[in-house]
């Protein structure tokens, strides 16, 4: 199946009850593995990359990667932007043809974040979905950290989602970015921005929730969560596991094998934590 909008993983999760889960990729053996556990599990799911993870390889390597997996993969699945920071990454990644965007200037005061992320709408036009965040996630990922973080506050809910017409809404809830694994989803404050927002909401920071939380979120009105740390992770794991076991090994096919089998399982285990009906 060819890559699909971001529109159709929504309404598809959203008419099946399902929660997405969007993985990072950065190459080629990670997009493997993720597809492999979509293909087990015939859940919709993102693909995404952040501008931080493309500097080797470009969006357009990456689009290339996914959609040739993707060829004989009957699940529809979505090529997002991950946190977008800028509108130049937003115009990337629509050059490359990805077909979900998120822009995200939560960092930036609330009439400039509706600003800058109703231009990002403007650039995306109707066919490909946009994600926007309002208040700023913490945690620090690819060694990157906001410069603060803030809770989202459900006051401003309706009026920016107006204001920016996007399709799903990032929250900052108790969410962390990264592997924080103390982080804890602050369920009040979610039912509360979910009674205001007309949009689906989305949780980042995936890697260090609990499980018993991931299989909440649906009752929340989430539709997407992601999920990159695990992954890297596994990768990283797999081949330092290689090495120790063997400082001779030369047989990169085989451990980048171990590698996508990894990920494979990590995905497939986080996919089933957000849909325990799986």
């Amino acid at each position: 199946m060819a890559l699909v909008s971001g529109h159709e993983v929504v309404r598809e999760c959203t008419a099946r009850g399902l929660v997405a889960g969007a993985f990072n990729t950065t190459n080629i053996e990670t997009t493997m593995g993720i597809v492999d556990a979509i293909e087990r599990v015939g859940v919709p799911t993102f693909i995404q990359v952040a501008p931080t993870n493309v500097k080797l390889s470009g969006y357009e390597y990456i689009y290339d990667t996914v959609a040739r997996r993707l060829a004989d993969c009957s699940v529809p699945v979505a090529l997002h932007l991950d946190h977008g920071k800028s509108l130049d990454a937003v115009e990337a990644a629509l050059a490359a043809d990805f077909t979900s965007i998120m822009i995200d200037a939560s960092e930036e005061p609330f009439a400039e974040n509706v600003a800058i992320s109703a231009r990002a709408r403007e650039m995306c036009g109707v066919d490909v979905a946009l994600e926007a965040e309002l208040g700023s996630i913490g945690g620090k990922e690819d060694d990157v950290a906001p410069e603060f973080a803030s809770t989202t506050n459900p006051a401003q809910v309706a009026e920016f989602v107006a204001a920016v017409r996007c399709d799903m809404l990032a929250v900052s809830v108790g969410n962390v970015h990264g592997y924080a694994p103390n982080a804890r989803i602050d369920f009040d404050l979610l039912s509360r921005v979910r009674e205001q927002s007309p949009v689906p909401l989305v949780v980042h920071g995936g890697s260090g929730l609990p499980a018993e939380q991931l299989g909440r979120l649906a009752e929340f009105g989430v539709v997407k969560v992601n999920v990159a740390s695990d992954l890297r992770n596994a990768m990283i794991r797999s081949f330092g596991e290689a090495y120790a076991a063997n400082p001779n090994e030369n047989s990169l096919i085989r451990v980048s094998l171990d590698a996508v089998a990894a990920i494979t399982d990590v995905v497939e285990r986080r996919i089933r934590m957000l849909n325990p009906s799986v």
